[in-house]
């Protein structure tokens, strides 16, 4: 055992979960150990929402993100959450649309298959997976987000070729599943531009991979129940010491999954994102309370990635 771990160090990675809790030293590029999310933010009217409830309890919210993919938004749509992004200085995270889950292949609807819903099916799907981050990207949109290791690396290569917009920051959902420091740094190699990871790490599994990773992690401290429905508030200030830089998600707990949301359920998406928003006020009360110094990031930050619109 000890001459495995000795090879993994000799790779770059900690020989084991990082039981001592080291504080990294870690950073965004302005300094910052932590952000914040909103995540199933499912149009205009949510990020609104988001917007307006943030303001009134005076939270500053770095990025959103929206989980039933940009296929599902009109052109419209797509223009208007770019340009609230741009104006409040906010980064869009959009879902790529077609996947697994949502197509006509029926393993994924087994109990052992559940695993592949992110993932794409075939060539096709892939060609279509791309043609919906560059209408996002036509649009405005700078961020999007994926679940699938083959789109992971092939819009990073297109970024390399000038295809797509080299601000544009590709993030890794939680359905990818990695869950060990060298399964993570194979995604960040692959053009990971920030990294959710499984929603059930504990403390030194995730400082193990802090220690393997530069680029930021993407933690749920309220989680869904689709994965699994932990409520981790009162280890915001160790997450953020350990794990920094760190983007702290808002998800929900005994919430209805909406996905795909759509105008018929936009009523409760907005509900649902008013409720997040307040959730992230509490969690965040608690983090200055127990880790004052705790530096979070300026508006409209460097490496946020913000809208441009006026690319459309």
């Amino acid at each position: 055992m000890e001459e495995t771990r000795k090879f993994l160090a000799q790779m770059g990675l900690p020989g084991r979960d990082a039981y001592d809790l080291p504080t990294s030293a870690q950073r965004f590029p302005d300094g910052a150990q932590y952000r914040v999310e909103i995540p199933s933010v499912e149009g205009p009217r949510a990020l609104k929402a988001v917007i307006e409830t943030a303001k009134k309890l005076g939270l500053q919210i770095d990025r959103v993100s929206q989980g039933s993919g940009i296929m599902l938004l009109t052109d419209e749509e797509l223009r208007e959450m770019a340009a609230l992004g741009q104006q409040h200085q906010m980064e869009v995270s959009l879902f790529v649309g077609p996947r697994a889950g949502w197509d006509i292949g029926a393993q994924v609807t087994s109990p052992a298959g559940k695993i592949l819903a992110g993932r794409l099916r075939g060539m096709d799907q892939l060609v279509y997976a791309v043609e919906d981050v560059k209408r996002a990207c036509q649009l405005g949109i700078r961020g999007v987000l994926v679940a699938d290791e083959g789109l992971l690396w092939v819009l990073d290569e297109l970024k390399k070729a000038g295809h797509l917009p080299g601000n544009l920051v590709i993030k890794v959902s939680v359905q990818m599943g990695q869950a060990n420091p060298a399964a993570i740094r194979m995604m960040e190699l692959h053009g990971a531009g920030t990294y959710n990871i499984p929603t059930d790490l504990t403390l030194p599994q995730i400082a193990a991979i802090r220690q393997a990773i530069t680029i930021p992690l993407d933690i749920y401290v309220e989680v869904p129940d689709g994965f699994g429905g932990f409520v981790r508030y009162y280890e915001i200030p160790e997450i953020v010491r350990v794990a920094a830089p760190v983007y702290l998600k808002f998800g929900l707990r005994n919430a209805p999954d909406i996905y795909p949301s759509g105008s018929h359920l936009e009523e409760t998406a907005v509900k649902l994102t008013v409720e997040r928003v307040r959730r992230a006020k509490m969690g965040l009360d608690m983090l200055k309370r127990y880790s004052p110094e705790a530096v979070s990031s300026k508006v409209g930050a460097e490496g946020l990635a913000i809208p441009e619109p006026s690319g459309g």
